[in-house]
């Protein structure tokens, strides 16, 4: 008899992408889709990537090194040195995209049934990438009354087992828009140092803050060489999110060799992408400056036109560009749905991603919605506009 594994079956659907069914049938429709749900930005990617996809000097599109080709890997030491964090090519693994390099984290420091302490909620796909590698997620709770901050470090730590292999965090986060401070990275720092396990941080939005205070990579603790473990990808620094290229940074020389492994199983990442990325690290120009500017301007007009809406609770993120909204409604899951089916504003609707699926913690986040503020200001505008005419008009909306 033909059987799916267990593992298959427990495999959660995406928040993000899972009711795009729905959204490709409203568009068929005629009706425009105002995509709220995904991070895709409409920046266009640097001058240098478009103009080195058109001008792509080989022939043949060969395997690169399993570990990376030479040139990307020591644009990102560059890169990260001007950041005043020493690293030279070998500690870098490039990856098909931070997403690859998750799964190779969890395949190399855990075994089925162990466990990674994630503050939630996370990175949706999370749940995914333990799935896949048979760990257990132990999630600890963070609030939207407290903007989704840190929890305490006793949180942490009465939840470390012998069974605890890392903690896992995502800074600036996503879905959040939170950025850790530095005071807070040294007590996580001291925990997995007194326990002994890894400290992996998806820093992927690192170049995406709104405040004062500069970013803190945990790589800039020296007492960290051995724990420290972070997720690098171009996807958002550089808009090159179909790119698919990333990396896997750690100084811990034993578990480069293993991950070399890994790499070589998936025989190698990609020759293109890691060009044209190299060619980005080589000529950033003025690009991290705009951008981050003009994902100031967006936050701005998304949050605060949620902040209006009757009922909606919207906390100011700090970082990436996202943020978790409260709802007043039954379930935001459904209510995306019905957006999608069974409403539009002349000819214009949105589409949300359900926050439960950034949880572990059965029935949390059901009133809660992950939005990407990635579109330009008019369409944000618009977007609130929609969404206050949706709340008024659904029937599932809770009102005081």
């Amino acid at each position: 008899m033909l059987v799916l594994s267990d593992k298959s079956l427990q495999m959660p659907a995406s928040p993000i992408r899972k009711l795009v069914p729905y959204a490709d049938a409203t568009k068929a429709k005629g009706i425009k889709v105002h995509h709220l749900n995904i991070g895709q930005p409409d920046i266009a990617s640097p001058r240098a990537v478009l103009d080195g996809l058109k001008n792509f000097p080989l022939d043949i599109l060969s395997y690169t090194h399993s570990e990376g080709t030479l040139a990307y890997r020591q644009a990102l030491a560059d890169y990260f040195t001007n950041r005043g964090i020493e690293l030279n090519p070998d500690h870098f693994i490039a990856t098909i995209g931070g997403s690859e390099a998750l799964l190779f984290i969890f395949g190399i420091i855990a075994n089925p049934g162990d466990e990674v302490i994630i503050p939630e909620p996370f990175y949706a796909n999370y749940n995914g990438f333990t799935c896949e590698n048979d760990v257990n997620i132990v999630p600890v709770p963070s609030t939207i009354e407290n903007n989704f901050g840190l929890p305490s470090i006793e949180e942490f730590a009465k939840r470390i087992t012998d069974k605890t292999r890392a903690i896992l965090i995502c800074n600036p986060g996503n879905p959040t828009g939170y950025v850790y401070s530095k005071e807070e990275l040294n007590q996580l720092k001291e925990l997995v140092l007194k326990h002994d396990i890894y400290l992996i941080a998806d820093e992927v939005y690192a170049e995406y803050l709104y405040t004062e205070e500069e970013f803190t990579s945990i790589l800039s603790f020296p007492e960290l060489k051995n724990n420290a473990i972070v997720i690098d990808s171009e996807s958002k620094r550089f808009s090159l999110c179909g790119a698919r290229c990333g990396a896997l940074i750690t100084r811990n020389e034993e578990f480069l060799k293993v991950a070399m492994r890994f790499a070589q199983a998936r025989l190698s990442p990609v020759e293109t992408s890691q060009y044209v990325a190299t060619l980005a690290h080589q000529n950033p120009g003025t690009y991290f400056a705009d951008c981050r500017k003009e994902y100031l301007k967006r936050r701005d007009v998304l949050v605060q036109g949620l902040q209006q809406i009757p009922g909606v609770i919207c906390p100011n993120p700090k970082g990436a560009f996202y943020c978790m909204v409260e709802l007043p409604v039954d379930n935001a899951e459904k209510f995306a749905i019905w957006l999608l089916e069974d409403f539009s504003s002349n000819g214009e609707t949105v589409m949300l991603a359900p926050g439960a699926g950034f949880y572990s913690t059965p029935g949390s986040g059901l009133k809660e919605v992950r939005l990407a503020y990635v579109l330009k200001e008019e369409d944000l505008v618009r977007s609130v506009e929609i969404l206050k005419e949706a709340l008024e008009t659904y029937p599932g909306t809770i009102r005081s």
